[in-house]
């Protein structure tokens, strides 16, 4: 297996400092005693990146060699025929609620695909480009259909899918791996690093009070010209929220690049020995060919899954909010959900944050705003104001998680209290008519 089977941002999250740099080099630790094991130790103490290992052993794959790799070596393409299938079905017959699911469920091994190949690629760039990279396509899927969403006027399936893929992540995805990992470990109780989880709720709450200042002035009736200071202040909030991110991932990777080491490291450094092969899979080139590939291939399912979306919602009865909150999300972060079980069954946890409250931060700071001005550029009236409802269902779940990380801590127990909190989101949205329902 090589470097870059692991979840989209955890590459990210190690090099932008959120996750303990040792727990990531121990899923790739080789005898200790090698030379290459301590070459490789060498250059990550001096601030190197994977990178300048990775250059001089580039693959020479043929064609045929590079499609068994990225497409026949994953079972979970097996699910790939399904997205033809919803592409056929939707010119064949007018039931919009098979087009959805099988859009749905052709997408799946699409973004977890995406990651592979993200992660690919920065095995050979440095670790900003790197970081930058894994940030960015880590949540591609979620970005493509919110575009698409929003070229066709779909303004509130993009804010209520960008908002269903942070409360999945911080309630579904973080409560698994607390329970999961929690009952593995089960005679003690897990830890990981509380200077982490601070900065990073802190940076959550931020982006709840970019969201909370344009609802509560429109339900206020406060504003100074009505229509469009709520608009506004949507607008200049996002470019502010972009440059925090960014200002964010410099302090990261240039500024303190080991400010966040966690305080426990020494737990895990006995902890796991792997015989992953250190060499990327694929060659740079074929990454950014299969990168193009993907993307466009899961651009192509993200029409019809949008088109069929209102549809699937008549045929099966199922309000868009639960849709849009629940399903979309589920599937488009079914990678990162299995990799932060994974991590948080070999008692690191760090890794299950980084990948849990790592992709909430993105979502909320880069994609959320980022989507704004997107629209901005269209002519669509995106804002930040995800209405009551929503705008207090993420208010209470981030107050929430955060009061569940405070401690550094973690068991079974808080994992299941997780997921029984996200059980009680998905049920109120699935009530939970949306008031702009007729305006998506």
């Amino acid at each position: 297996m090589g470097c870059c089977k692991v979840p989209a941002l955890i590459q990210a999250q190690v090099q932008m400092g959120l996750v303990n740099d040792n727990e990531h080099k121990g899923l790739f630790r080789r005898d200790s005693d090698s030379p290459q094991a301590k070459a490789t130790s060498l250059m990550m103490e001096q601030g190197g990146s994977f990178s300048a290992n990775f250059r001089d052993r580039s693959p020479n794959n043929t064609v045929l060699q590079s499609f068994k790799i990225v497409i026949l070596s994953n079972k979970l393409n097996l699910l790939l025929p399904f997205g033809p299938l919803a592409i056929l079905l939707h010119y064949l017959t007018d039931n919009k609620g098979w087009v959805f699911l099988l859009s749905l469920v052709g997408i799946t091994p699409l973004a977890e695909r995406l990651g592979y190949a993200t992660e690919q690629l920065a095995c050979y760039t440095g670790p900003t480009v790197g970081g930058l990279l894994n940030a960015t396509f880590g949540n591609v899927t979620e970005l493509i259909i919110s575009i698409f969403a929003l070229k066709n006027g779909m303004i509130r399936v993009v804010q209520l899918t960008l908002l269903g893929s942070i409360l999945s992540n911080m309630l579904l995805v973080l409560g698994c791996a607390f329970f999961c990992g929690g009952l593995v470990f089960s005679r003690k109780e897990q830890v990981f690093d509380k200077g982490n989880a601070v900065v990073n709720s802190g940076l959550l709450l931020m982006a709840v009070m970019g969201l909370l200042f344009p609802a509560v002035l429109h339900y206020t009736h406060s504003e100074v010209h009505a229509g469009s200071s709520e608009l506004s202040l949507s607008r200049f909030s996002s470019c502010i929220m972009l440059v925090a991110y960014a200002a964010y991932l410099f302090f990261q990777l240039k500024s303190q690049p080991s400010s966040y080491t966690p305080l426990t490291e020494e737990m895990n450094q006995n902890e796991e020995t792997s015989d992953d092969d250190e060499d990327p899979e694929i060659s740079k080139w074929e990454a950014i060919i299969w990168l193009s590939i993907l993307t466009a291939w899961v651009s192509l399912l993200s029409g019809y899954l949008v088109d069929a979306i209102e549809g699937a919602s008549v045929s099966w009865k199922i309000p868009i909010s639960f849709i849009s909150v629940i399903l979309l999300p589920i599937v488009g972060n079914a990678a990162e959900h299995a990799g932060a079980i994974m991590f948080a069954m070999k008692d690191k946890l760090d890794l299950s944050l980084g990948v849990a409250i790592g992709s909430s931060i993105q979502i909320s700071m880069f994609a959320v705003p980022f989507c704004v001005v997107i629209g901005w550029m269209m002519g669509a009236q995106m804002d930040l104001n995800f209405q009551l409802f929503e705008t207090a269902t993420l208010f209470i779940t981030v107050i929430v998680v955060a009061f569940f990380i405070q401690e550094g801590t973690s068991n079974y127990f808080k994992g299941l209290m997780l997921i029984l909190c996200y059980l009680i989101v998905a049920a109120s949205f699935f009530v939970h008519e949306d008031p702009h329902q007729d305006d998506a």
